[in-house]
Order: C-alpha cells, then structure tokens, then sequence
C-alpha cells in the first residue's frame, strides 16, 4: 500500500521544483543572481510573465484532470473525459457563436457562451449514453468524440462562413505563451469551482455506483449529476477560453489515480489534482525546451505524451481484465 504523507510530499516536492524550472525557463535571460540584485527588467519579467504563466500551468492541470475524474465518475467509464465527451468541442461552438453574434465580447462573455454550449454537449452526451444498450469501456468514448467530431465540423463550417476562422484558432490547441497579468486571472474561478467538487465529491463517488445504488442510499441522483455537469462545464469553459483545448490530461490522469488507489472521489481527488498539476508543468517545461528557444504549443506535447500513456493503460486494463 502506498504511504500517503510520502506521497504528498513527494508530488508537492516534485511541483516545487517543477515551479522553479518553469520559472527560469523561457527565450529571455532571467537569473537568480539578477532578481536577487532586484534587477528591475527582471523583476517585471517575473511578476508579468512567468508567474502568471506557472499559475496557469498549475490551475489548468489542476482543472483539466478533477474535471475528467467527475466525467468518469458520472458517465461510469474510464475513457470519458472533457476531450472524448465533447464538452470542449462544444465550449468552443459557444466561443464562436460569441464571436459571430457579439465581437467586441470580453473574455466573460466568451465564458458565459462556452459554458452554457459545453453545459449543453455535455448533458446531450449523458443522455444519449442512458438512452443506448451497449455500455462498454471504448463504445462510450467513441460515442462522445463522433458527437465532438460532429460538433468540430459545425464550428469550422461557421468559423469559415463567417470569416473568424484566424480568431477561432487560437482556441483550438492549448497554449500558455501568451499568457501575462490581466489576461490568466479567470482561471481563478476553476479552482473556486474544483472545491465545489470536493465538497460534494462524496455525493459522486456515490452516484458512480448507479442510479438504482445511489436512489436506495438516499442520494437525488439526478440533482447530483446535474450538479456533476455544472462543474465539470464551467471548469472547461473557462480553461478553453484562457489556454484553449488541451486533450489527455483528464483522461490520463485519473485513470493512473484509479489504478493505485481506487474510485473514492474524497480521496483521490487531491492526488489527481497533483498529479495533473505536476504532468502539465512538465509538459510546458518541454514545450520550452525541445526547440529553444523557440516555443511549441503545451497541447501537441501533451497529445504526443498523452497518447503514449494512453496506450499503456489500455494494455494494462487488458492485463487486469
């Protein structure tokens, strides 16, 4: 059995370090030596860019895996996450139908639309997985991502009709390079939103058992996956607005929580936040460095790394079947 308080602090250690990384890390000079000489071209580099930058990183890890643990508990599959079931491909129709409809929208307004489309998606995907017969580990996700795939086509056939094709692709692969102060703080609302989901995290661990289990304990189980949706849609709303689509982290990462500690949302939750916390740092930090000092997008490290590991937790799940 693994030793928690090891655990912790070997994953809070590992953040630690991974935040120093990050921090000096990037196409412009920053030192220790020269903040420590309050070097002011140094100072306003830390304070401007690269803080708001590893707070992003941190959040939108943070966010992306607790929103793929809620998904798996409430659809009760482990290949479901906001990237197979297509709450960002809907998040993204709801940026564009903001861009369409209001231009000049301020990113606020942009989170109300893809929060209200991803809620949409989202519960359009639930729905149709009660409603089908066949319920098995890989026909559920294949069922979301041809919804998104569906959904992606709509977006781009608007995107094109209404010439914001260029506007819309910044949303499209996840990307921390441009973020600095005043453009990253609405992530703040994903950390309000992943505590919500720890407070009633019990209520979810409860429902993943089904509806007829959770009805007889007591539970409203419609109330608690709506509820579910609510978070997990907010959540990905506001991180495709700020970064844009980032796939894998909240597919990978709960999984590879499952598997060591099992389906107790309470307790998992916090080592997946971690853990998500901790692989997205190490992404961004190789999306700075493989081509130094020029930068590629976190979302194509993430996609390449995350389809690696994909394919050894399907062997491993087929190992343990």
């Amino acid at each position: 059995m693994v030793n928690r308080r090891k655990l912790y602090t070997g994953l809070w250690g590992t953040l630690f370090i991974l935040a120093l990384t990050s921090i000096f890390i990037g196409s412009m000079e920053l030192s220790l030596p020269q903040l420590i000489q309050l070097d002011q071209v140094a100072w306003m580099l830390l304070v401007t860019s690269r803080l708001p930058r590893l707070v992003s990183v941190v959040i939108t890890g943070v966010g992306l895996s607790v929103a793929g643990l809620l998904m798996q508990q409430l659809s009760q599959n482990r290949f479901v996450s906001p990237s197979t079931a297509a709450t960002q491909d809907s998040a993204r129709l709801g940026i564009l139908v903001s861009m369409i409809f209001f231009s000049s929208s301020t990113m606020y307004v942009r989170v109300g639309f893809a929060f209200m489309f991803a809620l949409l998606g989202t519960g359009l995907f639930i729905t149709a997985i009660e409603k089908i017969r066949i319920k098995n580990m890989i026909f559920v996700p294949l069922l979301g991502m041809t919804l998104g795939m569906v959904i992606d086509s709509l977006t781009t056939f608007l995107a094109l009709r209404f010439d914001v094709m260029q506007a819309l692709s910044a949303y499209m692969v996840g990307n921390f390079s441009l973020l600095i102060r005043g453009r990253y703080e609405l992530l703040y609302l994903a950390i309000i939103v992943v505590g919500l989901g720890y407070v009633f995290s019990h209520r979810f661990s409860v429902a993943s058992m089904g509806e007829a289990v959770a009805v007889n304990l007591g539970l409203n189980y419609r109330q608690t996956i709506q509820l579910g949706l609510l978070i997990v849609s907010l959540i990905s709303a506001v991180i495709v607005v700020t970064v844009g689509s980032i796939a894998y982290v909240g597919l990978i990462v709960p999984n590879i929580i499952s598997m060591t500690f099992g389906d107790n949302l309470k307790r998992t939750l916090p080592t997946t936040a971690l853990v998500g916390a901790n692989f997205l740092l190490l992404a961004d930090i190789l999306s700075r460095v493989v081509i130094y000092p020029y930068q590629v997008p976190v979302g194509l490290i993430v996609g390449v790394v995350g389809s690696l590991l994909f394919i050894v937790i399907l062997v491993q799940k087929r190992k343990l079947a």
